[in-house]
């Protein structure tokens, strides 16, 4: 077994865990390189089939490809697609590309807010209905108790405190400093009511190793990852007006993948492109323990 047999292995049962443990789970899909290879996982941890719904926060200003992307693999895999959003913030036009509030306060805003009133059924959630392929109201209303989601430890500084089984409180705040041990492979999952917890099989992947898997699984991989002739390509997705691009030429997985493997990035962070990440002191631990992704 190699080293991302081994990875692939251990996500998996951490995976299932989960849905052993959470009798209302959901897992987060953001339509990035990360949060596409859980999804490839979960679909490998119950032989083709996604048990739990799939949930995006939609902030309207996500690159249109990510959208086309997500409904498309939405269909042709039939994943129980939700989405939730922060309808009130976007009618008041409360949003940093309206010119109105920060970017920090746009993310709570669009991203936190929204996402913990999704998790909890407070606020209208969209599903898709695959007979028509349109989304409608979901009806559904119970609170998620778990989430699955696609950190990685060494992505930035914050995510790197997480544990596997990373309780929040009622509110979906982190408290950073009250993190179960996680030793030898045994992992805290038995928490006391009210708490939320978010669980991270993919914690001790590596950027250069999600583009080994997803090379070696052929995974559909949104091509906003390539370069297509401007020399530059996303090396991290998110909102359009506060994402840019990287100087790079490579064009396919192979590519992405020898630029890792000789160091091109090496004292670049994955997530300079991000422009939240540095308003939030060059992290995003505010807004993390906040309840962001």
């Amino acid at each position: 077994m190699d080293h991302l047999e081994r990875l692939e292995a251990q996500s998996i049962y951490i995976i299932r865990e989960a849905y052993r443990e959470f009798k209302s789970l959901a897992m987060l899909w953001s339509i990035g390189k990360d949060s596409t290879v859980l999804l490839w996982l979960a679909r490998k941890a119950f032989f083709g089939h996604v048990p739990m719904p799939l949930i995006h926060i939609d902030t309207h200003f996500k690159i249109p490809a990510m959208i086309e992307h997500r409904d498309e693999l939405a269909r042709k895999w039939k994943l129980n697609m939700i989405y939730g959003e922060n309808s009130k913030a976007l009618e008041n036009r409360q949003t940093f590309p309206d010119g109105n509030i920060d970017r920090i306060t746009c993310c709570k805003n669009l991203k936190s807010e929204a996402l913990k009133h999704t998790l909890s059924g407070e606020w209208t959630r969209f599903r898709m209905d695959h007979a028509t392929g349109e989304y409608v109201q979901d009806r559904n209303r119970e609170p998620y108790t778990g989430v699955i989601v696609g950190v990685r430890a060494d992505e930035e500084g914050s995510r790197s405190k997480e544990r596997y089984f990373s309780p929040r409180d009622k509110e979906n705040d982190w408290d950073v400093g009250d993190q179960p041990p996680e030793f030898w492979n045994q992992y805290k999952t038995d928490f006391a009511p009210g708490t939320h917890v978010r669980v991270h099989p993919l914690l001790d992947w590596t950027e250069l190793n999600i583009w080994e898997y997803i090379g070696r699984e052929k995974i559909p991989i949104i091509d906003l990852y390539f370069n297509t002739g401007s020399g530059k390509r996303y090396r991290s997705l998110g909102c359009g007006p506060c994402t840019q691009q990287v100087d790079s030429d490579a064009a396919n997985v192979d590519e992405i993948i020898e630029e890792l493997r000789t160091g091109k990035f090496t004292n670049i962070a994955e997530r300079s492109g991000r422009a939240q990440d540095k308003e939030d002191g060059g992290g995003l631990e505010t807004l993390r323990r906040d309840g962001y992704m």
